[in-house]
């Protein structure tokens, strides 16, 4: 397949040299983030879960904060399930929309007792189904929480894809399976991890720290941000996250 030019008069880029670049990146932030990791604290898949639902329109660090009460007080879903719902707002008031969350909370706990007999189910079907989790939510359940490889496709994630030039979509589904064409299944749990690690980081929305960013010689977006390393390293942001 010959490039072609693009309406700025850019060498279009192959698609043999679109994979084999997509993959360098991940390789490369692989080695720059090796303890990526899901940044939600939880033991067990239902923890994930709710605590993924709950991490909608705040930072996972006062996700983190919360968590702690509200599972001990309701361990189990047939716990929650059963709660009083004034109870379960009072505890997740800090996180904002607590109403909001507190109905998805206790519903899906619901349907996780009345369905699937107190258990998280393990197919992105299944997870889909119970109120407030979609695709996003399902696919950071089941990878990792039961090791099926899944792309979570957060803000983040979405305009690092896009910048990378992995995709010109904004629909959260459409990068998803655009990105997962590109890379290999079994890195795609890792992968999201990795993008959502560098794009709180490095890779910000509004002034990307391109002169600190070890994936700039094999991004199209380099110069987006500052490209002069010392001005650059002061936009790099460390933890804890939104």
């Amino acid at each position: 397949m010959a490039s072609g030019k693009d309406g700025g008069g850019r060498a279009q880029e192959t698609r043999l040299a679109l994979v084999r670049r997509a993959r360098k990146i991940n390789r490369v932030l692989a080695e720059e983030y090796p303890d990526a990791h899901c940044e939600l604290n939880f033991d067990g898949p239902f923890q994930l879960l709710i605590a993924t639902v709950l991490s909608a329109q705040t930072t996972d660090a006062r996700v983190n904060q919360t968590t702690p009460a509200l599972f001990a007080k309701y361990p189990t879903p047939e716990d929650l399930a059963a709660a009083d719902p004034e109870d379960v707002e009072r505890i997740l008031r800090p996180l904002g929309f607590y109403r909001a969350k507190t109905r998805s909370v206790m519903g899906l706990s619901a349907e996780l007792r009345d369905r699937f007999g107190g258990e998280v189910p393990r197919t992105l079907d299944e997870l889909v189904t119970l109120p407030g989790v979609g695709r996003k939510t399902a696919n950071v359940v089941l990878g990792n929480a039961f090791d099926v490889p899944g792309i979570t496709v957060d803000t983040h994630f979405g305009r690092l894809a896009r910048r990378f030039g992995w995709t010109r979509e904004t629909d959260p589904v459409k990068v998803e399976h655009e990105v997962g064409e590109l890379i290999p299944r079994k890195e795609w749990t890792m992968l999201s991890h990795r993008l959502i690690w560098h794009g709180r980081r490095v890779c910000h929305a509004r002034r990307p720290a391109c002169g600190a960013c070890a994936v700039a010689r094999l991004c199209p977006s380099f110069g987006e941000g500052p490209t002069d390393e010392e001005t650059a390293r002061k936009l790099v942001k460390t933890g804890p996250f939104s």
